[in-house]
């Protein structure tokens, strides 16, 4: 698989109920456009905000075994991307780890930049963390 230039993960998390059953969802397209891997997984119980930021953890780490060098991730999560740039503090301390995770998996990539997008710009991504929690038991 040819990894140059520039890749794109969407990331998605849900919660059923804030906690709730919670799931993930990932989808990363390669530089043309095309749809290389996807990720849809239940994750158990937890606030939207930690499925979040474990649907982000999920696409960098799955971007990082398909050896990719240059990775945008784009999410409707404000709170996420802000904390990430460091314009929001990270106060919760259910958090505090996964961003930690977040950060040293960024600082893997040769280039990395997070970026906030409109709702409706995440459906797939969206529809995957929706699809695993109807699968859920």
């Amino acid at each position: 698989m040819q990894t140059e230039g520039t890749w794109i993960a969407y990331a998605d998390g849900a919660s059923r109920g804030n906690p709730g059953p919670a799931a993930i969802g990932a989808v990363i397209f390669d530089p043309q456009g095309r749809q290389a891997h996807t990720v849809s997984r239940a994750i158990g119980r937890a606030t939207n905000n930690e499925a979040e930021y474990r649907a982000a953890v999920a696409a960098l780490e799955a971007a990082l075994a398909l050896g990719i060098s240059d990775l945008e991730l784009r999410m409707d999560s404000e709170l996420v991307v802000r904390q990430l740039d460091a314009r929001y503090k990270v106060r919760n301390p259910r958090l505090k780890p996964l961003f930690g995770r977040l950060k040293e998996l960024r600082w893997r990539f040769r280039s990395f930049h997070a970026r906030s997008i409109p709702r409706g710009d995440n459906r797939i991504a969206d529809l995957l963390a929706n699809q695993a929690l109807d699968r859920a038991p």
